[in-house]
This record gives C-alpha cells, sequence and structure tokens, in this order.
C-alpha cells in the first residue's frame, strides 16, 4: 500500500485577500457597463451623442460659447477701445408724475445716464481690464428681464433662464480693449454719434455695427435707457443703493389719467431723448478738458484715460442714430437738433423705425438717413390708419423738401436684428427664424458703409455710393421702370433699393 502523500505547505497557496476579492466584484458591473458604453456602436443616437460630448468637452477647453460663433474682430484701420461710464446728474429730473405700482417711486425720473463709448484707440495698446461680456453681469437681471417680458417672472423660472443666459452666451466677450487711450494726440479730432438701442434690448447688443464705426475714426456712445425697455439695468451712483429698473407694462404703473400704451410710450420717448441729451453733455465735459472728474464721478470706475480726450471730438459733426425703438427716439431727439447748444446734431440716422413705439416725430431740421431691413419694408403694417411704410416714406419726402438732403432704403434680405449682434452668434437659426436670406456679415458690412458713407455726408456734402443714386423702388418691391432698373449698378442692385433720395439725384 502506497504512502499517503504528504501534505501541501500553507506557504505555496496564495493569500487570499478578502478586501482586495470584494473590491473587484463590487467593480465587476461598472467595469461591465464602462464596455457596453464604450463599446463602438454606429447607430445614430451613439454618434450623436458622441458627437455632442466631444463638443461640450471642446467648448469648456477652449471657452468657446455653447451653440453660438464668437463675435467677430472690427475690420477698419484702427483698434477700437470701450468704456462704460455712468454720471449722475447734479439733480434728478422727474419728466412725469407716474409712479411705479411697487413702491410707488417715481417710474420716469433721470438720476443718471449710462453708456458704453466706442472709440479709435491706439494701436497695439494693452488693456489692464478683462474684455466686457455681451451679456453684462449679474446675468440674472437680465435673465429676470427676459421672464418678465415672457410672462413667467417666478422664483422657479428665474433661475432657469439664468442658467440658460450663462450656457449660451456667458463666455462671449466684446472684442474691444477696455479703457485704452484714444488713438493720437496730435490733436485730430473725431465725429461723435450717439446711439439709442431698441425694445427688450440694451447697450450691448449692437457692439459689432458700433464697433466697425469706431474702427473707422468715429466715437460712438452706445446708450443704456432706463425707461422700462431694456430687459435689465442697474442704476449704480456713488454712495448710493444700487436700484434694479426692469421691463415695465401698463399695469406696473400709477398715474392720472390711468396709463395706456399711448401714454406709455410718450413718456418713454421723453425719457430716452432726456438720457440722448444728458450723453451729449457728459462727452462735452469731456471734450471741455473735464476728463478727471467724469472719471470720479462715474460708478462705473473706469475712463481713466479720458483726461487725454480734450478737445478731440468733433461736436460740429454730432448725429444721433438708433435701431427700432430707438429710432423713433432718435428722431423724437433730432427734433431739437442744431438749433440750442444742448443739442449739436447736424445729421439723424432711423434703422427700422419703431411700428408699435409710438408716433413718429416729423419735424426733423437736419440731413436724415432712414433704412429698412428687408422684413420691415415687406410686412405691410397699418401705423396709426394707414400703411408704416407710406408713413416713412412721407416723413423722409418731407425731411428732404425742407432741408434739401434725405434718403430712405430698404436694405434687400435682411431682416429686423440684421443690424443687431444677433445673427453674428448664430447665423442659421436667425436667417431661419426670421427669414433673412443675405450673408450675415455682408449684410451688416453694408449697414457699416452706408452709414458711413452718410457721415461723410455731413462732413463733405459729398454724395458716395448708394447714396449717390436716384430713386429706384417709390413703392417696395416694385420698380419705378424698366430703364431704372437697367441702369441701377448691379453691386447696389443686389443689396439696396432706393425709395428717397435728394432731389437733385432723382432724375
Amino acid at each position: 500500500m502506497d504512502p499517503a502523500p504528504a501534505p501541501k505547505p500553507r506557504w505555496l497557496d496564495p493569500r487570499p485577500s478578502t478586501i482586495f476579492t470584494r473590491i473587484t466584484t463590487s467593480l465587476q458591473p461598472f467595469t461591465q457597463y464602462l464596455k457596453h458604453i464604450f463599446r463602438p456602436r454606429l447607430t445614430l443616437r451613439y454618434v450623436a451623442c458622441s458627437i455632442i460630448g466631444v463638443y461640450v468637452l471642446y467648448c469648456f477647453v477652449t471657452w468657446q460659447p455653447f451653440f453660438l460663433s464668437r463675435l467677430p474682430a472690427y475690420s477698419g484701420p484702427h483698434d477700437v477701445g470701450a468704456v462704460d461710464l455712468e454720471i449722475p446728474l447734479e439733480k434728478p429730473k422727474r419728466l412725469s408724475e407716474t409712479l411705479l405700482n411697487s413702491t410707488k417711486k417715481p417710474a420716469f425720473e433721470v438720476e443718471s445716464v449710462l453708456f458704453t463709448v466706442y472709440y479709435p484707440a491706439v494701436k497695439g495698446a494693452r488693456s489692464k481690464s478683462a474684455l466686457y461680456p455681451w451679456v453684462p453681469k449679474p446675468l440674472s437681471l437680465t435673465a429676470e428681464g427676459y421672464a418678465r417680458a415672457a410672462g413667467v417672472n417666478n422664483f422657479i423660472i428665474r433661475p432657469i433662464f439664468t442658467f440658460a443666459l450663462w450656457v449660451l452666451v456667458g463666455s462671449i466677450k466684446i472684442p474691444a480693449k477696455v479703457d485704452v487711450p484714444l488713438l493720437g494726440s496730435d490733436g485730430e479730432k473725431f465725429p461723435v454719434m450717439v446711439f439709442s438701442h431698441g425694445s427688450v434690448s440694451s447697450r450691448t447688443d449692437y457692439t459689432h455695427y458700433l464697433g466697425e464705426l469706431a474702427s473707422r475714426g468715429h466715437v460712438i456712445a452706445a446708450l443704456e435707457h432706463r425707461d422700462g425697455s431694456c430687459p435689465g439695468s442697474m442704476v449704480q451712483i456713488k454712495n448710493k443703493k444700487d436700484r434694479p429698473v426692469f421691463l415695465l407694462k401698463e399695469g406696473d404703473l400709477v398715474s392720472e389719467p390711468p396709463m395706456n400704451d399711448t401714454l406709455l410710450k410718450k413718456e418713454q420717448l421723453a425719457f430716452r431723448t432726456e438720457e440722448i441729451m444728458q450723453a451729449i453733455r457728459v462727452l462735452k465735459d469731456v471734450n471741455d478738458g473735464k476728463g478727471k472728474d467724469i472719471f470720479a464721478s462715474s460708478s462705473r470706475g473706469e475712463g481713466n484715460t479720458l483726461d487725454g480726450w480734450k478737445d478731440r471730438l468733433d461736436f460740429k459733426h454730432l448725429t444721433i442714430n438708433g435701431h427700432s425703438y430707438g429710432a423713433t427716439g432718435a428722431l423724437q431727439a433730432l427734433q431739437t437738433a442744431n438749433t440750442t447748444a444742448v443739442n449739436p446734431a447736424i445729421g439723424g440716422i432711423a434703422l427700422d423705425p419703431g411700428k408699435s413705439s409710438g408716433q413718429l416725430n416729423t419735424n426733423i431740421p437736419v440731413p436724415l438717413l432712414v433704412v429698412h431691413s428687408n422684413s420691415w419694408s415687406k410686412t405691410h403694417s397699418i401705423f396709426f390708419g394707414r400703411p408704416h411704410f407710406d408713413t416713412v416714406l412721407d416723413l423722409v419726402r418731407d425731411v428732404r423738401d425742407k432741408v434739401g438732403s434725405a434718403w430712405f432704403l430698404t436694405s434687400i434680405g435682411t431682416a429686423h436684428p440684421s443690424v443687431t449682434d444677433a445673427p453674428l452668434l448664430q447665423p442659421l437659426l436667425l436667417n431661419f427664424a426670421t427669414g433673412a436670406t443675405a450673408d450675415v456679415k455682408k449684410a451688416l458690412g453694408e449697414y457699416v458703409k452706408v452709414t458711413m458713407d452718410f457721415l461723410e455726408f455731413t462732413k463733405t456734402s459729398k454724395e458716395n455710393g448708394v447714396l449717390d443714386e436716384a430713386v429706384t423702388h417709390e413703392k417696395y418691391g416694385e420698380w419705378v421702370s424698366k430703364e431704372r432698373e437697367k441702369s441701377f449698378p448691379k453691386e447696389y442692385a443686389k443689396y439696396w433699393e432706393v425709395h428717397v433720395c435728394p432731389l437733385d439725384q432723382d432724375k
């Protein structure tokens, strides 16, 4: 009988690791799940999710805005600077007795004026400040304004709107150098423009259009109105508590007689006009050598280079410009243009004058350029009992007959937002939503070009570009004649219809 085998030494067996076994066993389902996720499967959902995931990761790594483009650099010969100024009035100016329903405080009392100045800057100058965000901080202020506009302002929706703004546009910056020196020091003067924004807009909605003008040698003051038409704006005055101003509706106001749409627009336009005049006053103070005082009084902490702006602003060539509600406001402000020291404007530009922003002022004593987007001219709208297009046509003809120089044009292929930054940020979506067909950069370039041609006219009386052309369409979309259709240069016919021009051109 064979002897029994010797027992195996215990040191030959691997020592069991209870902890390791438990860990690996517990991780098995997770590792199997990861294998399941990352196993290549070319289904449509898998590919779509992978693309979105990679895109989101790319946006985080490169600080790109989600689903939007960055604002492009300006194309003019000069660098562009920007500075925010908020200057208090010596004494608040109450323009009506209307009160806010929520606080019973004056609704239309101007305490300060806020605007961003875009200007030609010293080439290569470095700023100590970060670029301005496209949507001013805090984002929650603008988000609440949009929630109010949509009629869903509550504690649930406001954070959702704020988060959406942060995701979509929170990383977008305005490509103008903050608070850098003004170009040159040899006494060259730059023409001045004051710009008024549209309804549910702010001073940052038109940065590219205005920056392009600045890059071509103009100083632009982009106002932010506190008349209840901006989504949200924070009134900041030194040694006072910050005060938010939101969109206003008739029900937000208490007045005698009771507030209605006509009265609201009248009081808002009066408020806007006062803000335009206050912006002109501040810029004139800067030009008079009070730059240090303006810097000291501004609550925004910027403007330390303004002391070098003395005698650099050309108020002999001041213009007032606006879009939509801002165009209506610009026309209102032009009523006193070049008739008083307070308002030395020698010309005005109105882009898509409002269709629901009150009656249009027709008493304009200076040259005028009105530009309609294609959608603004094409869409038939009744305006105080007659077609809006006909109202604007007669207004411009009246200015031409009194002053000698006025133009009314339609920009072909464009829509109401085409002059804003929005199409640059999301061209496909905006074109789809608005029906615009023109290339967004080219269309905005045409707005810049015709604006520059008008500004040049106010300086030299020389008519350039499409402003040197006779009428092509007295009615939208209808040529005045076959002969005019043949004679109108093709480089203009692709982009413009001319409805009114100076009499000496209307051959």
